[in-house]
């Protein structure tokens, strides 16, 4: 076996780098979307007897028979924990083959397949999660060679060391987030770590209480909830009340379900308690006292639609294919009606989009149910962008529990901090997200409220004039404050002579415009959507574009071999062609092609159009397209629903821009353009406040030059 290495995140750190260099080499491997399932499902089967081992020792000890969750000749130790066992051919075979030659020599069934008929019937629940895990898994590694090395290098990991597990767990989470990054549209809604934190902190789970996440996903708010409450662990009893009747989550996605199971695994949870069946195949009048929980904390999925049995289940007023709003309807009734065992009422958590808070019809009666019957005490507002870079939708988070109803609600909305807010919130990324430590005022306000700048109250008769609507606004907006005469007169002073020639120069350049003259030309006549599709290669390196939102270009996401990548056709695109994202071409993903992305390859969720140079010059057409009040138009022009809307390509060729016949004229439009951008920059960093409106006088120079007589 593997030599055990020191416990150390560097070497915890490069042992599996080793593992997944190893998976690299494999033809049957794509990217980390196929490589991390397979650790998982590796790192599963060495805990699982790990954890088997230290369990059988214990019983003798105690005197006690033990009863193995997996037997002889299928534990870790009998088949893998050699570094010269089985390999190649035969240990493919003996993994996922109906049939086998076991490592005893005798007959019987794959691993695979006898792990899968795991069944709880000798007392062990562990059988039963062993086999709904395994139900979901396949080896996807073609070569028997390599995955002996994986295996060999996962054999060095010590699963009953309980240091190395938290090391591990950490690691383990790092990669899980890189996951969700590699798997674009394809991966799960993710939850920023933060977020969690929080809704877990003001909620503040007791141990004695039981915790739901009915759409467990990856086991984020699990994993958070169960850090909460280990911290209130005393004594042996107390450790198993929170291993064993406090934990609960469902998640129906096989590969979720898998990752799940290993996260709550690796952070301390000897048996998690996890539902690998849909939350709302339950009708929701048959949901009784018994099937209710203390504590819930969830970001149900949302824009995804149920068949019509699922929705069957709700009332037939509150009927719906919106997953957000049948998962909230089961929140609602999956909270205990009596007090908890802490003595405090059954409480809630929820994510839900801007969507649920204000519009009409079903989501109307539900809001009208929940402010009836429930305490709606909070409503969070994040700013745009807080979940960042997984979706751009705003979002809010509804905190209410079983001490209704309502008499009034707080909300509070959250602020992007100082260094963030000249951004507006497009400052979130996959490597700069939000940070727990922003949420510090919210943490003081919560046990201290007060009406603030962020905070305000709301009766609850108030919102019922409005029609239940939740998406309140602060009074703040809605009264003019100015500050004295004298305080104006003051900073215009201040000002004048800095602005002043910065203004001259600019309308001075703005205002040679006024010459110009042009007819509106539908985009279809001055773009040719690219077809240069090459068929990827295992062994070459490809570079692949990123294209970032608010008109911020095009810059490299990474260089990797064809073997990582998925889709085996792509586009190549080159300089100057306008690249632009389906998906979030309504925030401004859009692009003229930089030198350093020539011969890059996008795909098809990414167009490419080459731009006909005979007819409009690159450097004009990115004024004409690149304009922060184009948002309104691509947002029209895209259709789907709320975290998947797409770009309608037909309708965005049929768009008219004003384009000068005169290729000289263009260039000279161009460049006073671009003098005025300068100029505004200028002038942005003297009127803090104004952002909005110099954001859009370039735009507005266009129009207005170029409009139709």
């Amino acid at each position: 076996m593997t030599k055990t290495l020191p416990t150390t995140v560097q070497s915890l750190g490069a042992l599996l780098k080793s593992a997944r260099d190893i998976m690299r080499k494999d033809k049957g491997l794509n990217g980390d979307l196929d490589r991390l399932p397979m650790l998982t499902w590796i790192m599963f089967l060495k805990f699982l007897d790990d954890l088997e081992v230290q369990r059988e020792e214990e019983a003798k000890l105690a005197g006690k028979k033990f009863k193995p969750a997996v037997e002889r000749p299928y534990r870790w130790r009998d088949w893998a924990a050699k570094a010269e066992g089985i390999t190649g051919d035969e240990l493919l075979g003996f993994i996922s083959n109906e049939e086998v030659v076991r490592p005893d020599g005798k007959e019987g069934a794959g691993l695979f397949r006898y792990l899968r008929t795991l069944s709880s019937s000798n007392g062990d629940d562990r059988r039963d999660v062993i086999a709904t895990v395994f139900k979901g898994v396949d080896n996807r590694m073609k070569s028997g060679y390599l995955l002996r090395d994986v295996i060999n290098k996962i054999g060095g990991i010590r699963f009953t060391s309980s240091e190395e597990l938290h090391t591990l767990g950490a690691l383990y989470e790092s990669m899980l987030r890189e996951m969700r990054d590699a798997a674009g549209d394809s991966g799960e809604f993710y939850t920023p770590r933060a977020v969690v934190r929080l809704m877990v902190e003001v909620t503040d789970p007791r141990l004695g209480e039981t915790v739901l996440d009915p759409a467990s996903g990856t086991g984020g708010f699990l994993v958070e909830a169960f850090n909460h409450l280990s911290k209130q662990v005393k004594t042996v009893a107390d450790r198993r009340v929170l291993q064993g009747q406090t934990l609960f989550g469902c998640e129906p996605k096989s590969l979720p379900y898998l990752l799940c199971q290993m996260n709550l695994l690796l952070h301390g949870l000897d048996s998690p308690r996890i539902d690998p069946g849909n939350a709302l195949r339950h009708k929701l009048t048959d949901i009784g006292e018994r099937d209710r929980v203390d504590v819930i904390l969830t970001n149900p999925p949302f824009g995804g639609e149920e068949e019509k049995g699922i929705q069957r289940n709700f009332p037939e007023d509150k009927q719906t294919a919106e997953t957000a709003l049948l998962f909230l309807q089961l929140i609602m009734r999956k909270l205990h009606r009596v007090p908890t065992a802490a003595k405090r009422p059954a409480r809630a958590a929820v994510v839900v989009p801007n969507g649920t808070l204000y519009e009409d019809g079903v989501p109307q009666r539900i809001r009208e149910e929940l402010l009836s019957e429930f305490n709606l005490h909070t409503v969070v507002r994040f700013p745009k962008g807080v979940f960042e870079p997984y979706t751009d939708i705003a979002t809010n988070v509804l905190f209410f529990d079983r001490n209704g109803p309502t008499r009034a609600v707080w909300f509070y909305e959250h602020p992007l901090p100082p260094h963030r807010a000249h951004l507006k919130g497009k400052s979130y990324s996959a490597t700069d997200g939000i940070q727990f430590e922003e949420f510090a005022p919210i943490l003081q306000w919560w046990h201290n409220r007060k009406r603030s700048e962020q905070a305000w109250l709301v009766k609850v008769e108030d919102l019922k004039d409005s029609g239940f609507d939740l998406a309140q606004n602060h009074p703040k907006h809605a009264r003019v404050s100015l500050p004295a005469p004298s305080e104006i007169i003051g900073t215009v002073r201040r000002m004048k002579n800095d602005s002043e020639v910065v203004l001259g120069k600019l309308e001075e350049t703005l205002a040679a415009l006024t010459k110009v003259s042009a007819p509106g030309v539908p985009l279809r006549e001055l773009l040719v959507q690219r077809d240069d599709a090459i068929r990827i290669l295992n062994d070459v390196e490809y570079t692949r574009p990123r294209v970032q939102l608010h008109f911020r270009g095009a810059k490299v996401r990474d260089c990797v071999v064809g073997s990582e990548i998925g889709s085996k056709v792509q586009t190549v695109i080159r300089t100057n062609d306008l690249l632009l994202s389906r998906i979030d071409a309504r925030n401004g993903a859009m692009a003229l092609v930089p030198s350093e992305l020539d011969n890059a390859i996008a795909t098809n969720d990414f167009p490419v159009f080459e731009i006909r140079s005979e007819r409009v010059l690159p450097a004009y057409l990115r004024f004409c397209l690149f304009q922060p009040s184009m948002l309104r138009v691509y947002e029209h022009l895209s259709r789907g629903s709320t975290n998947r809307r797409r770009l309608i390509v037909e309708k965005f060729l049929d768009l008219e821009v004003a384009i000068p016949e005169d290729l000289d004229l263009q260039l000279a439009v161009a460049d006073t353009l671009r003098k005025a951008e300068e100029g505004i920059a200028q002038l942005r960093e003297q009127f803090g406040g104004m952002e909005e409106e110099l954001e859009n006088l370039v735009g507005s120079a266009l129009h207005y030059v170029f409009r139709k007589s």
